[in-house]
């Protein structure tokens, strides 16, 4: 088993960028960033500690599967839910290939696709 303290705070790093865009808001007392001004269930994305792991909850991939177009088959295997991956360990591999997929989700998220 990993660090999982150095998993959420690589994580989280991964998502400062956009801090200054997005606000900061919960969902079931889960912290997320989402658009000023979202409506509860609109959110782009959150790091939740978990038991074993943390979760990287990532709304848009959900309603815009091509997002997941081309990711890797290691990448896809953290995917555990229509919206989440789950890493027990940190793996800058699969963290960059996270860095490039955020970032074109945040494109579709801000732009309301």
């Amino acid at each position: 088993m990993g660090d999982l303290v150095a998993v959420e705070k690589r994580l989280r790093s991964i998502l400062e960028q956009y801090r200054g865009r997005l606000e900061e808001g919960t969902i079931y007392g889960i912290p997320m960033l989402r658009r000023p001004g979202a409506k509860a269930h609109d959110w782009f994305a959150g790091v939740q500690p978990a038991d074993g792991y943390v979760k990287l909850n990532f709304l848009p991939m959900h309603g815009h599967p091509e997002l997941l177009e081309g990711i890797s088959p290691a990448l896809r295997r953290h995917k555990t839910g229509a919206s989440v991956f789950r890493f027990a360990d940190v793996d800058e591999a699969l963290f960059a290939e996270i860095e490039v997929l955020l970032a074109r989700g945040f494109d579709v998220y801000v732009g309301g696709s």
